[in-house]
């Protein structure tokens, strides 16, 4: 695979999220990328690798521009060892190594996971024959939602009502009360403990994040409650609840943690597309009608 051209980014809005989505898309225009149909595997790995290349850099750049500072230059970048540390030199010019270690964990606990909806959504544009940009585009789309990358922006905010209430058990109790959902718990593939989040919550541990002790105690009250609330169904801890603990502590912002989780796929999903190409096939569901019955013209 060539060395990837140089690219900065224009006009970032510092919604990383966003400006990941659309300078992904804009890439296969810049760089005329062709269509999956018209290329062979080599070209597909290639275009794949190109557009990974530049996805942490596009989102650490975003990073910057909403802290209202200019990303650090490729001299400063080059000085990282690893990818977490290159990315947190060309955001913030600088990389304690706690935050380090902790997106460094974040990342490798996250990354390919299987038919998720932003695969799923990158391997359903790859069918139709669209550009390697235009199905990882589509994938960074799919996880805007907080129902799939963005739950740990919605676990944080949890964390504090608890530490300034001093009640985890009245919080989680108010919650099913009205039947409302506590994020970070409940998988739709695990049935027991999602292993990765063992592995967040020690390292989260070892770098001395300030909200362990309330995430802990959270943790513990809400596992007690939804053991006596659905006895016969196991809902435990998933990977998001401690994923928001460790990016605190890296000093990651809330509204990044879509994007910070895209970066983390970027090797499944060009994995997923590739070989989604490589099916030469189209996904066409089918549905179920379940409107009104036939109607008269006169009904009607």
């Amino acid at each position: 695979m060539p060395d990837p051209e140089p690219y900065v980014p224009q006009g970032l809005t510092g919604n990383a999220p966003a400006d990941l989505q659309s300078e992904v898309a804009h890439l296969a225009g810049v760089w005329k990328l062709k269509k999956l149909v018209d290329i062979d595997d080599g070209q597909t790995r290639d275009d794949l690798g190109r557009l990974s290349a530049q996805m942490m850099g596009i989102v650490a750049r975003s990073a910057a521009v909403a802290e209202g500072r200019e990303p650090a230059s490729d001299d400063v970048v080059a000085q990282g060892e690893t990818a977490a540390e290159k990315f947190l030199l060309r955001w913030r010019g600088g990389a304690d190594p706690d935050h380090v270690k902790a997106i460094d964990t974040y990342w490798i606990c996250t990354a390919e996971h299987g038919l998720n909806a932003s695969t799923f959504t990158a391997r359903v544009v790859a069918s139709t024959g669209a550009d390697c940009g235009a199905a990882m585009s589509a994938a960074v789309g799919a996880l805007s939602g907080p129902l799939h990358g963005g739950a740990p922006a919605r676990v944080l905010p949890m964390l504090d009502e608890v530490a300034n209430t001093g009640d985890p058990d009245g919080y989680v109790r108010n919650i099913l009360e009205q039947h409302g959902k506590i994020m970070g718990f409940g998988h739709r593939v695990y049935r027991a403990e999602d292993p990765r989040s063992r592995i967040l919550k020690r390292v989260a541990q070892e770098v001395g994040s300030p909200r362990i002790e309330v995430a802990e105690a959270l943790e513990e009250a809400a596992l007690s409650a939804l053991r006596d609330y659905k006895p016969d169904y196991v809902i435990a801890t998933n990977v998001e609840f401690y994923s928001a603990v460790l990016l605190d502590a890296a000093d990651v912002p809330p509204e990044l943690t879509p994007a910070m989780f895209a970066c983390s796929r970027v090797a499944g999903w060009s994995a997923h597309i590739l070989e989604q190409k490589q099916t030469g096939r189209l996904f066409r569901p089918a549905d179920r009608y379940v409107g009104p019955e036939p109607r008269s013209l006169s009904a009607v």
